[in-house]
């Protein structure tokens, strides 16, 4: 049976992944996210059946949520101790209205039989993830250098789903549906491809 590696996630202003890209560093060893990529992911689904996409598309469209703002500050690693693997930054305390929609995409989820996996939201875009050969301290000076980052907030105003396809080169994120907050669903799709050529 056919299946589609999906994720939903906010997607970011072009002005704050431009933001976001200056924090780039030539660092030997870290495999840096496409700008046309970063997001907040809200869930990671993984596979699931391509004939149950008309139905995940509904149970999502009916999740209501107001919009909000976000900041983009902070930056951090995964895990929190021993060697870095993932480096991220964070929304501050984030909103109150994130966790609204954090729990409103779950309970459609679990609505339909879809698995959710049980553990603390820790709301992010990731930067970049680390690999072997990346010096043992690269990290820790990135963390030192840009401890006080912070950006002008965004507004978030819808979350989107993603398919995700894996490729020699990485992932290529292709946006299938936008689900507006505030408003109603809209009666056609609003597709597009996040990136043709990811780094």
């Amino acid at each position: 049976m056919p299946s589609l590696r999906l994720f939903i996630a906010i997607s970011l202003p072009d002005a704050h992944r431009d933001t976001l890209a200056e924090l780039r560093s030539a660092a030997r060893g870290w495999s840096w996210t496409p700008q046309g990529q970063l997001h907040l992911t809200m869930r990671f689904l993984g596979d699931i059946a391509e004939e149950r996409l008309k139905e995940l598309t509904a149970a999502l469209a009916r999740v209501r949520v107001e919009p909000f703002v976000l900041p983009l500050e902070g930056v951090g690693v995964f895990p929190p101790r021993g060697a870095a693997q993932v480096l991220w930054v964070g929304v501050g305390r984030g909103h109150p209205r994130l966790f609204q929609l954090r729990q409103q995409i779950d309970d459609a989820l679990l609505a339909l039989g879809l698995p959710v996996e049980l553990r603390t939201f820790h709301p992010h875009v990731t930067l970049a993830r680390v690999r072997r050969e990346a010096a043992p301290t690269a990290a820790a000076q990135f963390l030192k250098t840009y401890r006080d980052f912070a950006s002008a907030p965004f507004r978030a105003e819808a979350f989107d789903m993603y398919r995700s396809e894996l490729t020699s080169d990485g992932a290529v994120h292709t946006r299938l549906q936008r689900f507006p907050l505030g408003k109603d669903f809209p009666d056609r799709p609003t597709a597009g491809r996040a990136t043709e050529s990811p780094a």
